[in-house]
Formats: C-alpha cells, structure tokens, sequence
C-alpha cells in the first residue's frame, strides 16, 4: 500500500474488489471479519471498517448481525460491470494515449498477452 497516491482505505477496497472479481469471494460468501482483514492486510481495523462501508453503502455486502459480512447476491456482476466501466473511461483513455505515443502494433500486445 506504500507508494499508492490512492487513500488506504481505497486500496483496500480495491484489494476486496479484485478478490471477488477473482471469484476469492463469491457471491454469499462470507468475508473476512474486519480484525481478520486488517491484520492480514497490516492496516488499521478502522481503516478496513471504512473500506467494508463503502461496499455496504453500494450494495455489494450485507451484514449479518452477530454472524459477520457477506457478499451480496449479484455482486460481482453489478461490481464487474462498475470496474469495467471505470476502466473503459478513466484507464483506457490513458493506456490508449501511451500506446499510440510509443507507435505500438496492438497485434504485437496480443502476441504478448
């Protein structure tokens, strides 16, 4: 998390995000609880609080009273779709910008890939 512009509490939820995109985390899966999450990730159990309220606030986990968070039902198809959309207008963009800077073929990214 060092060296990131991005507050911690964000990369933290993009840690999360990926886990569910990467299928870690499915949908009505149970998340780690937020002392869990925080000393896996050496970060300030406050700090993961804030990340897993973000998600809650998107509807993209739900609380369980007394038994712990999980991950809403078609989570990862509405989170998939957000990311895709935030990579396509605010990533893609610049990629492209390199891309053609550096005259690369795209054939040649796809030999690569």
């Amino acid at each position: 998390m060092p060296g990131s512009d991005r507050p911690v509490y964000l990369q933290l939820r993009d840690r999360i995000a990926a886990a569910i995109l990467d299928g870690r985390y499915t949908d009505g899966a149970m998340l780690p609880s937020v002392r869990a999450f925080a000393s896996e990730q050496g970060a300030n159990p406050l700090t993961v609080a804030k990340a897993y309220q973000l998600f809650q606030e998107e509807g993209l986990v739900v609380v369980k009273r007394g038994v712990g968070m999980f991950v809403a039902e078609g989570a990862t198809r509405k989170l998939l779709a957000s990311e895709r959309k935030a990579f396509l207008n605010d990533q893609w963009p610049q990629i492209r910008r390199v891309i053609d800077r550096l005259r690369i073929d795209p054939a040649e990214l796809f030999e690569r890939a």
